[in-house]
């Protein structure tokens, strides 16, 4: 069989958001006004968990965890979404193409990973009150803490690692609206489809991890809910139960936010549902984290006042 020539690839071009043409100036300050709320509030979590002593707990230092990994997430695609916008630039080196790759993999399966922590941990502290001190304590908080980003990068270095090693050799333009991806960036599966390779094994590969993780994350959290939910129904007291509610609203609101998505993004309906739906995901999710748990929650606010001298 003869030897083809291929020119490798140096840059790729993101496909801009259809249907928007005249619009990019208001894209822009929409869109930077998301990114700055959610730089700021996660900042802000982060600083009243970390200066506040009766915020050293189990829950917070979750919850720390999780505000580091949206204020990373976000920054990944949403930077090159607001110079596309404003500069009408498209173009992303093959560098920037494959970190986004990485990045965007291994933040985004540590988020995953993390909610299904903070199931457990709620689970625990509604389920086994009495022994919860015990269980979770701060060498057990690491180790999950650690285990959630150890198992994301030992996910993402065998989806990357098969990605990076693959010839691109054109086209080069990533149509990210066919894959519901959005902001608009570099990902595995629109970055395999312009190989000039066989990518038979990365897309099995690719299929079955990218398909695995979020599936057994979202039932390991349905059952801790159960648990968590029949747990409640046995309670005698009312004043237990709304605490217990008020306990898992929170983070059972970010996980409908997180995984709900997935539920809008299939192929059998249209972008035009899809595509908003999982800028929802992307761009405002991040943002509200911190107010989601901020909102509800009487300790951090009280952190808050105190910050601010009250």
């Amino acid at each position: 069989m003869e030897m083809e020539n291929h020119t490798v690839e140096s840059e790729f071009i993101l496909l801009g958001i259809p249907n928007t043409k005249g619009q990019e100036t208001i894209l822009f300050v929409v869109f930077l006004a998301f990114y700055l709320c959610t730089l700021l509030g996660n900042l802000v979590i982060l600083s009243a968990i970390l200066a506040d002593s009766c915020l050293h707990t189990p829950m917070y230092f979750f919850l720390c965890n999780l505000s580091m990994v949206d204020l990373g997430f976000t920054s990944i695609s949403t930077p090159t979404l607001l110079v596309s916008l404003w500069a009408k630039s498209r173009t992303i080196s093959l560098g920037g193409c494959m970190s986004q790759v990485v990045f965007y993999q291994f933040l985004g399966n540590i988020e995953c990973l993390l909610y299904t922590v903070m199931a457990f941990d709620r689970y625990m502290a509604i389920c086994h009150p009495l022994r919860y001190l015990i269980i979770m304590n701060w060498r057990v908080c690491a180790i999950l803490a650690a285990g959630t980003w150890v198992t994301s990068y030992f996910h993402t270095t065998i989806l990357t690692s098969l990605t990076l090693t693959l010839p691109y050799c054109g086209p080069n333009v990533i149509d990210y609206y066919f894959y519901d991806i959005f902001p608009p960036h570099c990902d595995v599966f629109p970055v395999v489809k312009l190989a000039c390779a066989d990518t038979y094994v990365i897309k099995t590969v690719s299929f079955t991890n990218i398909g695995m993780v979020p599936m057994s994350c979202f039932l390991l959290i349905l059952v801790s809910y159960i648990r968590i939910a029949a747990s409640v129904l046995r309670m005698h007291s009312a004043e237990r139960r709304r605490k217990a509610v008020s306990t898992c609203a929170s983070h059972l609101t970010v996980v409908c936010f997180f995984f709900g998505p997935f539920l809008y993004t299939q192929p059998s309906l249209s972008n035009v549902l899809a595509i908003p739906t999982q800028m929802f995901c992307d761009v405002v999710t991040p943002m509200l984290n911190p107010v989601i748990y901020t909102l509800r929650n009487k300790e951090v606010k009280a952190a808050f006042r105190k910050m601010k001298g009250g």
